[in-house]
């Protein structure tokens, strides 16, 4: 067992914080809905005696913490919105909403990070600058963090920390890291217009399904042939559909998908070939197609300064600081970073499953470490213990 779960106001927390995330796990509210979770934050930090702060936002919570000695404005995030997957756990605090489910493990980062602002509320007198809360709807559809953003919430902040557990990493483990973390995640949809006709004459017409075909396997090519070994990136078509009777050639037929990138240079050298191809394609088939991409999370890229003073807090906490497998999945956290430095870790939760899927679940014992690391990293960042933070800050 670390060091840092025998310190008795972490130890103290932990059946809290269970009792918090399982609450929070019975009632998942999907991205943009999330107001009984809402209530729910405002009351436990109310509870604490922890400021609430006033933005014009529809769902999520902004809290304060210290200020007294003045000093710069750090933030600590956390996401709150749920997924829409049938919980399939057999847990005691299952999902008691049908469809609904915190397969992603945002009940766990709420958790945490409240375990944190109470430990924090508890050495507020002494925190050189002020701890920010924010708690963030719709993280899942990638536009809650440009939500806070757009409510002012963010401003005047100078560093931002955050989390997402990790199923694959035993508790006791962190997953820290400078540089790329998570993926860019853009998408994608091609409309390929052909010419209809019946199925015994195709060529009367012009196969949309066809073309579409051959788009899809030429399109894997990209990332082969004009991405470096080096670098990484991933080109998935995850829909296809065209056509409404087996014995009739369409004129339409529409495929749909990502693209994940780690570098802005690759991710514009991706998008700019993939039109190319999906039009050329089309066109060389006799057909025509247009391309829509919709713009996603630019890449987790975490601050080096930040990450270094991270390793060193994690081991002072007893924690086991791992350099982390970068993850193609996205998370909207990089559009803070695109602000300010940012840190984003993994912290090992012991999981029998990965993100999203309707078995998840986590080890809860991780729960107090994280506050109890996410309480320390932020009174050190603000208190000015690494000369390069402060420099950073200042």
């Amino acid at each position: 067992m670390s060091k840092v779960t025998k310190r008795r106001d972490v130890a103290g927390l932990a059946e809290r914080l269970s009792a918090i995330r399982q609450e929070l796990h019975r009632y998942p509210e999907l991205s943009g809905e999330e107001f009984e979770t809402t209530r729910r934050i405002k009351g436990w930090l109310e509870e604490a005696g922890i400021t609430i702060a006033s933005y014009p936002l529809r769902t999520g919570v902004v809290a304060e913490i210290g200020g007294k000695l003045g000093g710069p404005v750090i933030a600590l995030r956390a996401d709150i919105d749920a997924l829409p997957i049938q919980e399939e756990t057999h847990l005691p605090f299952a999902s008691s909403v049908p469809g609904k489910m915190h397969a992603c493990g945002h009940d766990f980062h709420t958790a945490a990070i409240l375990g944190a602002a109470y430990l924090l509320k508890e050495r507020e007198d002494e925190l050189q600058g002020t701890v920010r809360l924010l708690f963030q709807p719709a993280e899942e559809k990638g536009i809650g963090a440009g939500q806070i953003i757009e409510s002012g919430a963010f401003e005047g902040v100078r560093a931002v920390l955050g989390l997402h557990n990790k199923p694959d990493l035993p508790v006791g483990t962190i997953g820290i890291t400078g540089g790329p973390l998570m993926a860019a995640a853009d998408g994608f949809k091609v409309e390929v217009k052909g010419k209809g006709s019946h199925a015994a004459v195709p060529d009367a017409g012009l196969d949309p399904i066809v073309a579409a075909a051959h788009i899809i396997t030429a399109v894997q090519s990209i990332v082969s042939r004009n991405v470096s070994a080096h670098d990484r990136a991933v080109v998935s078509v995850t829909k296809l559909s065209g056509g409404t009777a087996l014995n009739v050639i369409p004129e339409y037929a529409v495929l749909e998908g990502t693209i994940r990138t780690f570098d802005e240079g690759v991710r514009a050298h991706v998008l700019e070939r993939f039109e190319q191809v999906a039009v050329g394609v089309a066109a060389a088939l006799g057909t025509s197609a247009s391309v829509h991409c919709s713009v996603g999370p630019p890449p987790v890229a975490n601050d080096q300064v930040l990450a270094e003073l991270a390793w060193e807090e994690a081991e002072r906490l007893g924690l086991e600081p791992v350099v982390p497998v970068p993850s193609l999945a996205s998370e909207d956290f990089a559009v803070y970073q695109k602000e300010v430095p940012g840190l984003f870790v993994f912290f090992g939760t012991s999981g029998p499953q990965e993100w999203h899927h309707p078995a998840f679940e986590l080890d809860e014992r991780a729960l107090p470490l994280a506050a109890d690391f996410f309480a320390n990293l932020a009174f050190r960042t603000l208190n000015n213990e690494s000369n390069m933070i402060g420099r950073n800050l200042k």
